[in-house]
């Protein structure tokens, strides 16, 4: 009873943002969103059992693509992130295509960002998260109740692996 309740109230919350903003404007946002996780810059290369990934930079932010569930999409590299941050546009359209299921909302959180500002948001859990040719299950991630909060990859993820070495000349993440 209490995951139906989490649903409906997240549900109700993302509904209540959406209406709330310009839907044209966010709808062309999140299609370049999905185009910019297809593009070739954001390759998967595989070295010796490493996964080589093809960071796309953009003022001094570095872009890496991954798979949510079977979707794909870029995130922020984050070292800084604590957790896989997704928004409430992305959380939406993986309900709506059937990726985000009532079973996976956990409950409420709270989580502070760079600025140092307290937030709620709701913690789910990623069934699937693919990074190059590595396959995680069951990742805690937090949808941001903001439809324009950026994707996060955080440490939910990089801290399954041993080794993460970043090569800025070549724009490469490599995750061992």
């Amino acid at each position: 009873m209490r995951s139906v309740l989490s649903l409906y109230s997240v549900a109700l919350l993302l509904a209540l943002t959406l209406s709330s903003c310009s839907q044209t404007g966010k709808k062309k946002r999140m299609q370049e969103r999905w185009e910019a996780s297809r593009t070739e810059s954001v390759q998967v290369q595989r070295a010796g059992g490493s996964n080589i990934l093809k960071m796309r930079e953009e003022r001094g932010t570095y872009y890496v693509p991954i798979t949510i569930n079977g979707i794909p999409m870029e995130f922020i590299f984050d070292t800084g992130a604590s957790i896989i941050s997704i928004s409430a546009a992305e959380a939406i359209f993986l309900m709506r295509q059937g990726k985000l299921l009532e079973s996976d909302i956990l409950g409420t959180s709270y989580f502070s960002d760079a600025t140092g500002t307290i937030s709620e948001g709701t913690r789910i859990n990623l069934r699937e998260v693919q990074i190059g040719n590595k396959k995680l299950t069951n990742v805690e991630a937090s949808v941001v109740h903001n439809m324009e909060a950026p994707l996060l990859l955080g440490q939910s993820a990089l801290n399954r692996f041993g080794k993460v070495t970043i090569d800025y000349r070549n724009n490469q993440l490599t995750l061992e």
